[in-house]
């Protein structure tokens, strides 16, 4: 139910009269996001950037709790008597945050990189690229990289690239090398193979971990 009272507000907050010349969009406003806010949670982090090519800024951000993270992604629209922001994805981040997820916006390609765990960590980088459908904006998968490995350098670890949109997959073996301070990652049995091509939307994102363990198993 928070979701959708959310997601109700945002669709109300930018709502305005159209004018002949319209500066670009402000973005939404940092109170306006924390008054969305219920207790114990918190914005995580926030980026704001030109998603769809309409030289207005959108707004991506994550709302953290001690038992959830949450991102969303708020595009500006501009209709033809109102102007305003509206919802195009969201989906959950994997909880024990080692640091709040890194968002950035280049060349309309939204990327996200995540590192939770404890000992063992997972490093989880999303790409996506925002698509109009006939429900209205949404972000559309295009790249997975995911790596688990141990911060004490206890075990060996994998790790895998995803071109979501292509199908082109390369996992590697990540086997621990040395002693002591001298402990480093040596790559090894590099593999190259093609999955098949799906359109995968953000709110249907995959686990990263459960894709890389699928990927290294796959034959």
């Amino acid at each position: 139910m928070r979701n959708l009272l959310l997601v109700a507000a945002l669709l109300l907050s930018g709502t305005a009269h159209a004018a002949q010349d319209r500066p670009p969009l402000p973005p939404i406003t940092d109170q306006f996001l924390l008054d969305q806010l219920e207790l114990g949670e918190e914005i995580e982090g926030r980026v704001d950037g030109d998603l769809n090519g309409d030289g207005d800024p959108d707004t991506v951000f994550v709302v953290s709790s001690p038992d959830e993270r949450h991102l969303y992604v708020v595009m500006s629209y501009r209709g033809e008597v109102d102007i305003g922001h509206q919802p195009a994805g969201d989906f959950k981040l994997e909880p024990d945050p080692l640091g709040p997820a890194d968002l950035s916006i280049a060349k309309g390609v939204l990327t996200i990189r995540d590192l939770t765990g404890g000992t063992t960590a997972l490093s989880a980088t999303y790409r996506y690229r925002a698509v109009t459908t006939k429900d209205g904006p949404r972000m559309r998968l295009i790249g997975l990289d995911a790596t688990v490995y141990s911060r004490t350098w206890a075990h060996d670890g994998d790790e895998m690239s995803w071109n979501v949109a292509t199908g082109d997959t390369i996992t590697t073996l990540l086997k621990v090398k040395g002693t002591g301070e001298d402990r480093t990652y040596d790559k090894l049995y590099t593999r190259k193979f093609k999955r098949p091509v799906r359109t995968i939307y953000m709110e249907d994102t995959p686990g990263a971990e459960e894709e890389l363990v699928g990927a290294t198993k796959a034959k």
